[in-house]
């Protein structure tokens, strides 16, 4: 049997810390190998001359040119997958939520020297979003239409009877690579008389509310980091918190949200499985359950859960992902009710979110 070739990286870094301490943890799973590290973009333009990565991992500030420039030239001259790595100082999240819209599949914490934990934990994030990068289709894609639907039609009210459901439709939603462009594209769509929707992001501590805060500031619906207790309110959608899990609990014929600590669930945390668990068991036939574009398993096995309970599942079909990973594990789990492109995700969801009621 032919060994598969591991996974290139060029890291991309001013500091020789950090350098060196990508490069361990990169180079600790088998299927990874650092090709090369260049400390600025000039440096790294050099390399590429000669080589050709499967992956880079790239510093915002920089020497002599600042990381988003590099990366704007890059995937307009030579699309290579890139991380983008920030340091998370305050003013850092706004540039990187540039870096997303210029072409970044992804974005890490820089690694710290710390706990045992935290490098574990470390390790674990950085060598899967390596991995989910490689996959992932840059240059040839089209991710995300140019613009979003500014309404989405609502259907005519559904009949009442005397068996009316006495819960609101709830709307939980998973993502990992390639998720900021197609969550914009799916809460841009969303009309003000939105059910509640529940996101998980897979995202570092602290860029979460910069990217609920940009597509506030878009969006015809509320967006916002979700908090501890919050209700789950019509015309709102709540991101989990990077570094916290989220689940939905019931409240009377209402629901909020529980946001806390707690450990890596299916190797994340918050973790996608976490909040549709919570969705199955709290909201069962109530909910509506949206996997998206993300490399790995997680939310699989909560989304199979979630149909059992009779709850409609939605997967994003394997054209419009980035990384057909997650989509294709719950598909493979028996989870999904209906595959469809994300250009009619929106629609399926106000529809059916309607008919539910």
């Amino acid at each position: 049997m032919t060994r598969q070739a591991p996974t290139r990286v060029l890291i991309v870094d001013d500091s020789a810390v950090v350098r060196q301490t990508m490069a361990q943890l990169i180079e600790a799973a088998p299927d990874l190998e650092v090709m090369a590290t260049a400390n600025d973009p000039f440096q790294a333009a050099e390399r590429l001359r000669v080589e050709t990565p499967d992956v880079i991992t790239l510093d915002v500030e920089m020497p002599r040119m600042d990381g988003i420039t590099f990366l704007r030239r890059l995937m307009a001259q030579h699309p290579i997958p890139v991380i983008v790595c920030s340091s998370l100082v305050g003013s850092g999240t706004r540039t990187l939520m540039q870096a997303l819209e210029a072409g970044a599949v992804d974005i890490l914490q820089k690694p710290a020297i710390g706990t045992r934990r935290f490098l574990e934990e470390s390790a674990i994030r950085i060598q899967d979003a390596v991995r989910a990068a490689a996959r992932a289709r840059v240059g040839v894609r089209r991710p995300v239409p140019a613009t979003s639907p500014k309404t989405v039609r609502a259907p005519a009210p559904a009949p009442r009877s005397a068996m009316a459901k006495t819960t609101q439709t709830v709307v939980v939603v998973g993502a990992s690579t390639g998720g900021t462009e197609a969550l914009r594209y799916l809460l841009e769509a969303m009309p003000p008389f939105a059910p509640p929707l529940l996101i998980v992001q897979h995202m570092p501590e602290t860029f979460t509310r910069a990217f609920a805060d940009r597509l506030n500031s878009t969006a015809q619906i509320t967006v916002r980091e979700a908090r501890d207790g919050d209700s789950a309110l019509r015309g709102e959608a709540l991101i989990a918190p990077g570094n916290r899990h989220m689940t939905l609990v019931r409240s009377g014929a209402n629901y909020r949200v529980r946001v806390e600590d707690g450990p890596l669930v299916s190797r994340h945390r918050p973790s996608v499985d976490m909040l549709f668990g919570s969705a199955a068991r709290s909201a069962g036939s109530n909910a509506i359950g949206v996997i998206m574009t993300g490399m790995g398993s997680d939310g699989a096995a909560g989304m199979k859960e979630m149909r059992d309970a009779g709850a409609y599942t939605i997967g994003q079909d394997e054209a419009s992902c980035v990384v057909y990973g997650m989509p294709r594990e719950a598909m493979k789990a028996g989870a999904v009710v209906s595959e469809i492109p994300l250009e009619e995700i929106p629609q399926t969801i106000v529809t059916h979110g309607q008919e539910a009621v």
